[in-house]
């Protein structure tokens, strides 16, 4: 099977904590994934699982017992773990009959959260999808504690030999050097300022950004080069920047999203469990639009038969607590995610798995995902339609269609001191 080149570049090393660095020669984002899949790559084929044998020939044997769906665990968003595309073997639990294995899920520890250092040698990554409004993002963390189960962004941890189930909520990878990285190509000379997204494909304010601060230290950098910049987060804990994103919005050079998918808390609860609550973002939204920072808000993901009907109602309240903009996404999902999501759907809502997953099928050509430019965020057929419809109207209502374009023309790379030193070192010769 074919992985783009990334296997042969990985360089997996061990760490004096134990831990794991990888050494990747770039960034790569999941627009660009999906992209090269658009190229020709196949779905890979299933993984076979190996067939019970008798002693002898003709030996008749039972089937072995239905395997219950596990319990979702504490605090976690996805129910399973399901192996990695690039894998060519998989592990799959399996009852001898004693049921030990039910009694071990029903006795789960809380899983914990694992941090690794991720020694990326650029952190700048491009796309040329037509669907989005930007080129270029950084992302200082790979993998995302908040758990929101319809990531999109899951099956990118495939890449880091992780499984994009529950090991891209807990086995996280961040990046230590991302502002000294991102420093040195915005001085690459050639280089032409555009936005630059912060939260394309995992949350920048996930919760160890608390400690880490690595995305304050990318704004740090953005606010001394003038360089515009948007971001998309489900947290209130980007109210802690406010200093420097005021500083920024008085220059026009920076855009914050909040993504809204749920005012019902318990419904949130289970499909985004560590994200803060949807009141905590509508006043995150406020506080940003009072603070003179223009915020705006996504409904992203609808997600059929779950929480497409609150969509006018998410609108309604982002415009009351102060949004300027709005968007929204219908659901994607690709690769592992399709297993993962389904998985979700039968541990938490049992009763209309099956609906839901039909109504994607009918937006999605008869498949669970179509990767189509054009096509991916909003779908196809009489539902997709009618959803593009309510969200036009909802906007137009509630004045959520204003959306100036950021000014890159204060971009202005600072005096590099290593640079200056150097020049009057040798102005003594």
């Amino acid at each position: 099977m074919r992985d783009w080149g990334l296997r042969d570049r990985r360089q997996q090393q061990s760490t004096p904590g134990g831990g794991e660095v990888f050494d990747l020669t770039r960034e790569i984002d999941p627009l660009e994934i999906e992209a090269l899949d658009r190229a020709g790559e196949p779905e890979p084929p299933p993984i076979p699982v190996p067939q019970r044998r008798g002693a002898r020939a003709g030996l008749a044997i039972p089937p072995a017992p239905e395997m219950a769906a596990p319990p979702p665990r504490k605090g976690r968003g996805a129910v399973t773990n399901p192996p990695n595309r690039f894998e060519p073997t998989a592990a799959a639990p399996f009852d001898d009959g004693w049921e030990t294995l039910a009694a071990d899920l029903a006795d789960l520890p809380p899983l914990p959260t694992t941090l690794t250092k991720d020694s990326s040698r650029t952190v700048i990554s491009w796309n040329q999808s037509p669907d989005i409004g930007f080129d270029r993002a950084v992302n200082p963390y790979r993998g995302c504690e908040h758990g929101c189960v319809y990531c999109y962004a899951r099956p990118s941890h495939a890449y880091l030999g992780y499984s994009p189930g529950l090991d891209f909520e807990t086995k996280l990878t961040f990046k230590p050097d991302v502002a000294e990285l991102l420093e040195k190509e915005l001085r690459k000379s050639g280089y032409v300022a555009r936005p630059i997204a912060l939260g394309s494909n995992t949350d920048p304010y996930q919760p160890v950004e608390r400690t880490l601060k690595l995305t304050r230290s990318v704004l740090e950098v953005m606010e001394r080069f003038g360089h515009p910049v948007t971001i998309v987060t489900k947290s209130a804990g980007v109210l802690r920047d406010v200093d420097i994103l005021q500083t920024l919005a008085r220059r026009n050079l920076v855009r914050v999203h909040l993504s809204v998918t749920t005012l019902d808390p318990a419904l949130a609860r289970v499909m985004e469990p560590r994200a803060a609550t949807p009141a905590r973002r509508l006043q995150a939204i406020a506080e940003l639009t009072r603070a003179g920072i223009p915020a705006g808000v996504l409904a992203a993901p609808m997600i059929p038969a779950l929480n497409d009907a609150e969509l006018e109602k998410i609108l309604e309240a982002a415009s009351r607590a102060g949004a300027s903009w709005a968007g929204y996404v219908l659901l994607r999902l690709p690769h592992e995610l399709k297993q993962i999501f389904e998985d979700w759907l039968h541990a938490h809502f049992p009763d209309r798995a099956s609906h839901v997953l039909d109504l994607v099928r009918q937006t999605r050509a008869g498949a669970l995902n179509d990767a189509k430019f054009g096509q991916r965020f909003s779908g196809t057929g009489v539902y997709a339609d009618l959803l593009a419809s309510r969200f036009q109207r909802a906007a137009r209502q509630w004045g959520l269609e204003e959306r100036k374009p950021l000014d890159c023309s204060h971009f202005a790379p600072p005096p590099d001191g290593r640079t200056s030193a150097a020049r009057a070192q040798l102005s003594l010769f």
